[in-house]
């Protein structure tokens, strides 16, 4: 049942308003100044808070601001008998959700609430998914090798500096990328991925710079790139080794101006992006066989992070089938499974070369088969 808080110090205001909203099955508060609905509002986990402008103590402009500044997670409608189009403007611009002008219309009133409830859900279930989100692209181990990495990530995502990761396939460079791009400056910007190795190379260029309309058969319309799209935030470019020499030059070009043309338009567009590529492939052999520019390897390996192979931190794979259970389950709805020490051992003598990925696979292979304990004797068989 959603939870309101009324803050007006005129109590037969109050009174009404907490009478229609408890007819339609809300669950009230009151407060009778700013500085009371200041105090509960950080309290009670409110859903929306409807505030008066004009009161003692504390305005309802102040309120705002310091209910803003707290990061309060409830839609905000504040009301006023005084007020004008530029005091509802200012409220708005402050982040109130909505401005009511007294005497209130009920109608409207409802009408803004249900809307704002709306938000609260919206704003609640996109946090609630943020988490899962993070929660699938954490680095799980302890080990060794996975901290060095770790320590790297710490120096380097405050800065801009473009960062080449490497690695076998499936071994969490995608992971690294998203660590740095969270923990930078720019983490409430986009990031932008684009998989080089997907892309057809004729394609290639109209994905990361755009094109204009006309450019080609099938340019109905002018369409940005990944560039701008990336704009102010972080666009990481994987498998980068698998990109046709002539976007090479392309994003060459990029790095050194940070400027872009969109294929088929003449107009220079000013970018401010930083980049992370990463590559499973061995770029010096690629640059001697004639596949990948050098100048291109050398403005993008300013840092460059080589992500450990499953099999160079075997003493992960209890934490990480630990997480992957834990997981999978809570994903499929069904009770959580264990694992034995004796299936863990098993695991550990595995050959991974399809690393985290073709990990995760095996545990979810075994949870789907196994019984309520995973066994060694079910690794030999499935795994």
């Amino acid at each position: 049942m959603a939870k309101i808080l009324i803050i007006d110090d005129e109590k037969a205001i109050r009174r009404t308003i907490r009478e229609i909203l408890e007819f339609e099955k809300y669950t009230v508060d009151e407060a009778e100044d700013g500085q009371v609905g200041l105090d509960m509002a950080l309290k009670g986990n409110y859903d929306v808070i409807l505030s008066d402008i004009k009161m003692p103590k504390l305005d309802g402009t102040e309120l705002l601001a310091k209910l803003m500044a707290n990061g309060t997670n409830s839609s905000l409608i504040m009301m006023s008998g005084h007020g004008s189009i530029e005091t509802a403007l200012d409220c708005v611009k402050k982040g109130a959700f909505d401005y009511l002008a007294k005497p209130i219309d009920l109608n409207r009133l409802l009408v803004s609430f249900r809307n704002a409830l709306d938000k609260t859900n919206l704003v609640a279930e996109t946090k609630s998914l943020k988490k899962k989100i993070n929660k699938s692209y954490e680095m799980i181990g302890n080990s060794k090798a996975l901290n060095a990495v770790r320590e790297m990530i710490e120096k380097v995502a405050p800065t801009d500096a473009r960062v080449l990761i490497t690695g076998s396939n499936g071994s969490g460079k995608e992971l690294v990328a998203r660590e740095i791009h969270n923990k930078s400056a720019r983490a409430n910007a986009p990031l932008i991925e684009v998989n080089c190795a997907a892309i057809p190379s004729e394609l290639i260029e109209s994905e990361l710079f755009g094109h204009e309309k006309g450019a080609f058969t099938s340019a109905v319309a002018t369409r940005k790139g990944k560039f701008e799209l990336a704009e102010g935030g972080t666009i990481f470019l994987d498998e980068i080794g698998d990109m046709s020499l002539s976007a090479q030059a392309k994003v060459l070009r990029a790095l050194q101006e940070n400027k872009i043309t969109r294929v088929g338009g003449d107009k220079e567009i000013k970018v401010d992006v930083r980049i992370l590529a990463a590559t499973n492939k061995d770029l010096r052999k690629e640059i001697d066989k004639g596949e990948f520019r050098e100048d291109l390897f050398h403005r993008l390996s300013v840092i460059p992070i080589q992500v450990p192979s499953l099999n160079e931190r075997i003493e992960d794979i209890s934490l990480l089938a630990d997480h992957f259970i834990n997981l999978i389950c809570t994903d499929y709805g069904m009770p959580l499974k264990s694992i034995t020490k004796d299936a863990i051992k098993e695991l550990q003598k595995k050959d991974w070369t399809g690393n985290i990925r073709e990990f995760r696979n095996v545990i979810e292979r075994l949870i789907i088969l196994c019984g309520n304990e995973i066994s060694d004797k079910d690794v030999k068989q499935y795994a």
